[in-house]
């Protein structure tokens, strides 16, 4: 195994893989300072950080199973110590993320954080349908609820593995491909119980502090590995003055106008990245006096 560039080595990075003998891809993030900039807004216990981080992990390793524009969301939902978790990886790689109500979520177990939780995926493309799939938060971790949602599917086996100490977040995936090299049924077998197996001995540490190109030399020597150009990662809020105007175009003008006759501005702020929009009378002309119908009857 080779490694293709010294740029396989950059933090806030997605790096794939394949397998040059056997149908099976993969795909290793590390987070740092990405991870970093999502929780600078917010004061998150030590348990919920590293939920969070293992969140955005998993939404960039998911999104690079994809072909397509626009994003994927992950949105857990528990009557535990944390009543809502979403993050979001945009075909981009942007990431942005947020824990709701978890001003009294000490825990740092995921059972009491999600206790009878729920997880939806949600692909939402530029062009063409949205998809939700939901999966019960029955595991002890994530990628382990994860695992039997791909598992209980008739997708190709799809395994992850993910980590986060806090201050970073990492994660791997390993992916069964159509057969394309490899037709045998038990071939192919038996070469994803052997990426699996090697796979499953990663530990934390060395997800979270190994280079990618270390980590794969060290599980796969005896494979030949292709590796790709990495791609940045980054903390990138989709909130913009735009989709607040339009959000409130839906409020429609009695209501904007209510806001406005007893704050004298509309103010909004984004939960994710705290920004804040604040709206006046002229700003908001297109709500307030929609265009006339010029219709002739």
């Amino acid at each position: 195994m080779t490694e293709q560039t010294s740029t396989s080595n950059r933090a806030d990075s997605s790096l794939r893989f394949l397998f040059e003998e056997a149908d099976i891809r993969g795909e290793i993030v590390q987070l740092d300072r990405a991870f970093t900039e999502v929780l600078a807004p917010h004061q998150y216990a030590p348990g919920v950080r590293r939920l969070l981080g293992e969140f955005l992990a998993a939404a960039v390793l998911l999104s690079t199973t994809l072909k397509f524009e626009g994003k994927l969301v992950l949105q857990a939902r528990s009557q535990g110590q944390l009543p809502l978790l979403m993050v979001e990886c945009s075909s981009e790689l942007d990431i942005r993320g947020i824990a709701r109500g978890a001003e009294q979520a000490t825990a740092v177990d995921f059972g009491q954080l999600l206790a009878d939780g729920q997880l939806a995926i949600t692909i939402d493309p530029q062009r063409g349908q949205r998809y939700q799939g939901v999966v019960t938060l029955e595991g002890d971790s994530l990628a382990t609820c994860l695992d039997s949602y791909f598992q209980q599917s008739e997708q190709l086996q799809t395994r992850l593995w993910l980590s986060c100490d806090g201050q970073r977040a990492a994660g791997m995936l390993t992916q069964q491909l159509p057969a394309q090299l490899v037709k045998d049924p038990e071939q192919r077998s038996a070469q994803w119980e052997h990426v699996y197996a090697l796979a499953s001995t990663v530990s934390d540490e060395e997800l979270l502090q190994l280079y990618p190109a270390q980590l794969l030399h060290r599980l796969y020597h005896e494979d030949s590995l292709r590796l790709f150009e990495p791609r940045p990662v980054r903390c990138r809020c989709s909130c913009s003055r735009e989709r607040c105007l339009a959000a409130l175009m839906s409020l429609g003008a009695v209501e904007v106008e209510d806001i406005l006759q007893e704050q004298g501005s509309v103010n909004m702020d984004c939960e994710f990245c705290t920004a804040r929009y604040e709206f006046f009378r002229e700003d908001l002309s297109e709500i307030l006096e929609p265009p006339k119908d010029h219709t002739l009857h």
